[in-house]
C-alpha cells in the first residue's frame, strides 16, 4: 500500500471517535496515517464538528502531521481511501431508545443487538451498509472495510453475502475486554495465555490455554470469575452482571460472553431491564445522558486527549481492536484478532459460507479463521438457532420481506411468538418508518389499520420526527 494512508470513518460524529484517534496515534509507527476523513449525516453535523475539532487537537498534540477532514459528502470521503471504518447508527440514539422501550412496553427484552431491538437495528443498517459497499466498488475498490457497526455479525454477513465484498472484517470490543481482564483472575498476563473464541457476534464462547505448557485453564478462570469477591470478570459495562450458574459453565467447559446472560438468565435479565424501563430509563436513555456530558467536554478548546468519561459509554477498548486490525492488515503481521469473518470450516456446526466470530490471524489478505471444532450439544443447538434467525433478519432487511421477519421473530428466544410479539414488531415498523423504505407498503397498511406507538417516550420521539 502507498505511504500516507487515507482513512475514511463513516459515522465520524460518534462519541467513540476520540478513542479511534487515540488508537491511530499510539500506532503511528506502524500505521503512517496522512489524512482522516470523518463523514456523517446532516442531522449529526454539530456532533461531527465538535468531535472533529477534538480529533484534530489530538493529532496536533501528538506532533504527527495528520489532517482531519470533516464532510457530509460520503463519496468525497470514500474516494481513494485505503481503509474504511464504520461506526454509524441509523436514526442516532433516538432510534435505539425506540428499539429498547417499545419491546419493554410489550414485556419483552429491549436491547441494542438482542431481541426485537437488535433485529430492527439490522433492518435499518443493512441497506445503508450495502449502499456504502456499492460506492466503495466505484471509489476505493482496493480498500478494506473494517466495521464496528452493530449488529456487527449480521452487518458483516450482509456485506459479504449480498454485497459481494470480501475485503471486510467485523469487529466487537467484547472479546478484547475478556482477554484484557481475565488473565489477572488467575495471576497471569494476557501474553501468557492463548485464547480461542468461536460463535457469532454477541453470541460466542471461548476457551483459554496456558501459552507455556498448553494446559487448559478455562476451568480456573470460570472458578475465579464466579468468586463473589471478583470485581471485574470482563462483563461489558452495558450488561448487568448477574452471575452465571456455576454447574452450567462447568458442564459447558467454555466461557460464554456477557451477552449470553440474555439467554442463560433470560427472566432475570428481563426483570432487571423492565425495572429500569419503569424507573431510571433504558440503557439507551442512560447512554444519551453520558453522551451529552461527553460532547460538552469535547467542546473545551483546551481538551486534546480522550476523556476518562468515555469508558462509561460501553465501548471500552474499541480502538485496541479496530486500529490493531488495520495495522495487522497494513503490515501483513498475521496478528491474533477475534473478528467476524467467513467460517471456512472453523466451526463445523455452521455452513462454510456463514459469517462467524472466531479467533483469526489477520494479515494483508484479511482474516484467516482458526479451527475451533464442534460445539458441545447445548451450545451447538443455540448457535444454529441464532445464526438461522439472523439469516432471516438479513433477508428481511434486503428484500423488505415481512414474512421473513415474522419467521425470525418465531425463532428469536427474546420475542415469544404470538399476537403480542406481532404487535411489538408492527409498532417498531411504524416507529422507524423513515428508516425502513423497503417496508413502505407494509407500514402504510399497518398505519391504515390503526397501528400506533404506545410507549409515551417512543411516541414523543416519533411525533418530533426523531
Amino acid at each position: 500500500m502507498k505511504d500516507g494512508l487515507k482513512i475514511c470513518t463513516i459515522g465520524g460524529g460518534s462519541s467513540y471517535t476520540p478513542e479511534l484517534m487515540n488508537g491511530f496515534i499510539s500506532r503511528y509507527d506502524r500505521l503512517p496515517v496522512k489524512e482522516i476523513w470523518l463523514v456523517d449525516v446532516e442531522r449529526g453535523r454539530e456532533k461531527l464538528e465538535t468531535v472533529g475539532a477534538l480529533a484534530q487537537r489530538m493529532w496536533d498534540k501528538s506532533g504527527h502531521d495528520v489532517k482531519v477532514h470533516l464532510t457530509m459528502d460520503r463519496r468525497e470521503a470514500l474516494k481513494d481511501a485505503d481503509f474504511v471504518t464504520t461506526q454509524f447508527r441509523v436514526g442516532l440514539l433516538e432510534a435505539r431508545i425506540k428499539d429498547e422501550r417499545i419491546p419493554f412496553s410489550h414485556g419483552m427484552l429491549g436491547q441494542e443487538t438482542n431481541g426485537a431491538g437488535g433485529m430492527f437495528k439490522a433492518l435499518r443498517t443493512i441497506p445503508v451498509i450495502l449502499d456504502i459497499v456499492e460506492e466503495m466498488k466505484e471509489l476505493c475498490p482496493n480498500a478494506f472495510l473494517v466495521s464496528f457497526t452493530n449488529p456487527s455479525g449480521m452487518v458483516t454477513e450482509s456485506v459479504i453475502r449480498y454485497g459481494g465484498w470480501k475485503r471486510c472484517i467485523g469487529l466487537c470490543n467484547v472479546p478484547i475486554g475478556a482477554m484484557m481482564s481475565e488473565p489477572a483472575l488467575i495471576g497471569k498476563e494476557m501474553d501468557d495465555l492463548v485464547y480461542r473464541f468461536a460463535g457469532i457476534d454477541h453470541f460466542h464462547w471461548h476457551r483459554v490455554f496456558d501459552g507455556a505448557t498448553g494446559t487448559e485453564v478455562t476451568g480456573q478462570i470460570i472458578d475465579a470469575m464466579l468468586n463473589p469477591k471478583t470485581e471485574d470478570d470482563g462483563t461489558p459495562a452495558n450488561i448487568h452482571n448477574i452471575p452465571f450458574y456455576r454447574e452450567q459453565l462447568e458442564h459447558l467447559k467454555m466461557i460464554p460472553c456477557g451477552y449470553h446472560r440474555y439467554y442463560y438468565l433470560q427472566s432475570d435479565m428481563l426483570e432487571d431491564g423492565i425495572k429500569e424501563y419503569n424507573g431510571i430509563g433504558t440503557r439507551a436513555q442512560q447512554v444519551k445522558e453520558v453522551e451529552d456530558q461527553l460532547f460538552e467536554l469535547y467542546k473545551d478548546p483546551n481538551l486534546a486527549e480522550m476523556p476518562e468519561l468515555l469508558s462509561k459509554r460501553g465501548g471500552a477498548h474499541y480502538s485496541d481492536v479496530a486500529c490493531e486490525s488495520i495495522a495487522a492488515i497494513y503490515n501483513n503481521s498475521n496478528t491474533h484478532i477475534v473478528c467476524s469473518t467467513l467460517n471456512n470450516g472453523a466451526i463445523p456446526d455452521l455452513p462454510s459460507d456463514a459469517v462467524v466470530q472466531v479467533s483469526s490471524y489477520v494479515g494483508g489478505d484479511g482474516a484467516k479463521p482458526v479451527a475451533f471444532g464442534p460445539m458441545p450439544t447445548a451450545a451447538r443447538g443455540y448457535l444454529q438457532l441464532m445464526w438461522n434467525m439472523q439469516r432471516l433478519v438479513e433477508e428481511a432487511a434486503v428484500y423488505g420481506d415481512y414474512g421473513a421477519l415474522l419467521e425470525a421473530v418465531a425463532l428469536n428466544p427474546q420475542t415469544p411468538s404470538g399476537a403480542e410479539a406481532k404487535r411489538c414488531i408492527d409498532e417498531l415498523l411504524v416507529a422507524h418508518e423513515q428508516y425502513l423504505p423497503q417496508f413502505a407498503d407494509k407500514i402504510a397498511e399497518l398505519k391504515a389499520a390503526g397501528v400506533t406507538v404506545a410507549d409515551p417516550v417512543a411516541a414523543d420521539l416519533c411525533a418530533r420526527g426523531l
